[in-house]
């Protein structure tokens, strides 16, 4: 596991896309699978005016869903496929035939899942994964406790989650409280994994993910695990460096 530590979030956003570009002009066909919320954002930012200055070719990638509220209409702008039409596929100009959806409206939760695992097989595994850290270590919706080899499911969320995703929703009354989420062997099958964590807040979870013991009451420290992991955290998340 690599750490690399950046001055703030700004820097996190320009090293984060970089390393992103790198691996991905170096295999244009590359399999993504993109975290959504807030640290990553700013990257995808970042790459969206690579790709419109000709540096970041995004002609070939393919894009799979890394997780999603159930019970939500296909239409709904709270949803995260919305999330990644707006944020990736529309700014990189990625046709919705390259890209796997989760769906999110809790009908035949079984069979989309078999379908993602079986499209992520049939596409020759997951290239390129991008993850933030949740509060208690979850990676996707991959909440505590989750082994290495939890698959992709519905989950239900912990209250720790519900709280930190309140701000989307206008109060944790409104949150859904179950996800869908391409499970833990799914992304510790990944080729290279970047982990971008920001803030104060993370900095006793990223610890207990880096150097805590690996557990199934933490996900994220699985990742100590994989031979190919890049951490990227600003000195909110790791003020020792």
């Amino acid at each position: 596991m690599e750490l690399v530590v950046v001055k703030d979030y700004q820097e996190l956003s320009r090293v984060g896309a970089e390393w992103v570009k790198k691996l991905i002009n170096a295999k244009p066909d590359s399999v993504v699978i993109p975290a959504l919320g807030n640290t990553p954002i700013g990257m995808y930012g970042e790459l969206t005016a690579m790709r419109e200055a000709g540096q970041f070719d995004t002609t070939r990638i393919r894009i799979f869903q890394l997780d999603g509220y159930l019970g939500l209409a296909p239409e709904d702008e709270r949803s995260l496929t919305g999330w990644l039409r707006r944020s990736i596929l529309e700014p990189w100009q990625i046709e919705e035939k390259r890209a796997v959806l989760l769906a999110e409206d809790g009908v035949e939760v079984g069979a989309v899942c078999e379908d993602y695992d079986r499209k992520i097989t049939e596409a020759g595994g997951v290239d390129v994964l991008i993850l933030g850290l949740g509060p208690n270590g979850h990676l996707g919706f991959n909440e505590p406790p989750s082994t290495a080899s939890s698959p992709t499911r519905e989950v239900l969320l912990t209250a720790e989650s519900i709280r930190s995703n309140a701000v989307y929703w206008g109060g944790e009354e409104n949150v859904p409280k179950s996800s869908l989420t391409a499970g833990m062997d799914v992304l510790l099958g990944a080729r290279h994994i970047l982990l971008l964590v920001s803030g104060e807040n993370k900095q006793d979870i990223l610890r207990k993910t880096i150097e805590g013991p690996v557990s199934e009451h933490v996900p994220s420290s699985f990742l100590q695990t994989h031979p190919n992991v890049t951490v990227i955290a600003d000195k909110g998340a790791w003020p020792q460096a």
